[in-house]
């Protein structure tokens, strides 16, 4: 593992990358670190990651711009991923 890979994958404001791989944030270690931290809470990482969401929306918009439109992509398609094609539950 590189010393990267190891790193505290966090995101920077205002930009919303991530500080030690520059993917946009949360990258696949951030997305990682943060199932295995939330596993026993699923539904607390939903919220968690929502509110990141609007944070995120908030200062990429702040001067005008349109909003990415990969948003929901980036926070929350992961979090409660499918089982056989069944929707995730808690």
């Amino acid at each position: 593992m590189t010393h990267r890979e190891e790193a505290n994958h966090v995101n920077d404001r205002p930009s919303w990358d991530c500080l030690a791989c520059t993917q946009p944030w949360p990258c696949a270690q951030a997305k990682n670190q943060l199932l295995q931290e939330f596993r026993q809470f699923p539904s607390s990482l939903t919220i968690y990651m929502s509110s990141y969401m609007c944070e995120a929306m908030d200062d990429l918009t702040a001067h005008g711009q349109a909003p990415p439109l990969d948003l929901y992509e980036r926070f929350l398609s992961w979090v409660r991923p499918s089982v056989s094609g069944l929707p995730a539950r808690d």
